[in-house]
């Protein structure tokens, strides 16, 4: 599996995760929220054999540093940590916040975060290895 990275504004990264955000049942499985990018953002993206597994866009603050709207195919666990690996690898300095799904929690609890507030769809979570 290989990670792509991009910033938020690049023409490839349409390329990449438009035929995927725009899809009505990806909508769903993110709880009808919208995918969003600006300039502020760095998206990881998973591929292989030429097919998008999943992305995680990075928004980047001056505070932080926060994995949101993110898809993974399948829910696959390989693919969640392959992505949290390398983002933990490039960004891990700063203060990493994740808005996890409830169904990926153990997962990125297997990728060094933690739990730091849990609502009902979603847990809050701060990467451990900060």
């Amino acid at each position: 599996m290989e990670i792509v990275r991009l910033e938020g504004t690049d023409k490839k990264l349409y390329e990449w995760v438009a035929p995927l955000v725009m899809n009505p049942a990806i909508l769903r499985q993110n709880n009808n929220y919208p995918f969003k990018t600006s300039h502020r953002h760095v998206w990881y993206i998973a591929v292989e054999e030429d097919c998008v597994m999943g992305f995680m866009p990075l928004k980047v603050t001056v505070s932080e540093l926060c994995i949101d709207n993110y898809y993974i195919s399948g829910d696959s666990s390989r693919t969640i940590a392959v992505l949290l690996d390398r983002i933990t690898e490039e960004e891990g300095s700063g203060v990493l916040t994740a808005l996890v799904h409830k169904r990926h929690v153990e997962a990125f609890r297997e990728g060094g975060f933690r739990t730091v507030k849990e609502w009902k769809n979603y847990d809050k979570m701060k990467y451990k290895g900060l």
